[in-house]
């Protein structure tokens, strides 16, 4: 059976899931990370719920098949049967490793008790991050099915310089492997920089979270 890492891999590739208005049901890559991944005319939903499930609740929904699996009704079902939340339907973008250096100063974070890293860490695994003189904070770090992420922060007062485009555009050049980001659509800013710096958008993403605390890499 194909995984969600196979799928992931092939997108970073630039091989996507058939345009066929299908839906793919795979396992969770790990009990932390279940979801549902929306790339043109065909959604990835992983989940370990019964497969049977999820296209049995798709089809009763009243709306275009297309949109069925961000449908708020579906991923409402979707979230009471397993207990989890969420937050937000993110744009999912990816930028290939790039050579050389960073384009600015990085200094890496030890105190893994900093704000971004605590944060980050339940999310992800092996996480790492830097400070940029200026006021910019880069976190990567091991998400969904082992892909490695991005997230950025500028602060209020080192706002419109061009920081951000510049934070993730260093995050390339500290990657060996595709490298994924997940912005809310919302953020019109954030998509913005991480297009200017080379990431391309693939698709959308729901995360199901669980509601307890519990170790990040469960």
């Amino acid at each position: 059976m194909e995984t969600l890492r196979d799928l992931l891999d092939a997108v970073a590739a630039g091989v996507f899931p058939p345009a066929d208005g299908g839906t793919t049901v795979v396992p969770q890559p790990s009990p932390r990370d279940a979801g549902v991944l929306s790339f043109t005319a065909h959604s990835v939903v992983f989940t370990d719920e019964d497969p049977e499930w999820v296209r049995a609740t798709l089809r009763g929904l009243d709306c275009d098949p297309l949109a069925a699996t961000m449908n708020p009704r579906f991923l409402t079902a979707l979230m009471d049967r397993t207990g989890r939340r969420a937050e937000t339907v993110d744009a999912v973008l990816v930028g290939d490793p790039l050579p050389g250096e960073p384009p600015l100063a990085l200094t890496e974070i030890q105190d893994a008790g900093h704000p971004r890293i605590r944060y980050a860490r339940g999310r992800r695994d092996e996480v790492r991050a830097w400070l940029a003189d200026g006021g910019g904070v880069l976190v990567m770090g091991r998400g969904v099915a082992g892909r490695l992420e991005v997230s950025v922060e500028v602060a209020e007062d080192a706002r419109h310089r061009g920081l951000g485009r510049l934070l993730v555009t260093a995050a390339r050049h500290l990657a060996t492997e595709p490298l994924w980001a997940q912005v809310a659509p919302g953020n019109a800013r954030s998509l913005r920089a991480f297009q200017a710096a080379g990431y391309r958008p693939v698709g959308a993403e729901l995360l199901l979270q669980r509601k307890m605390p519990v170790c990040p890499s469960e």
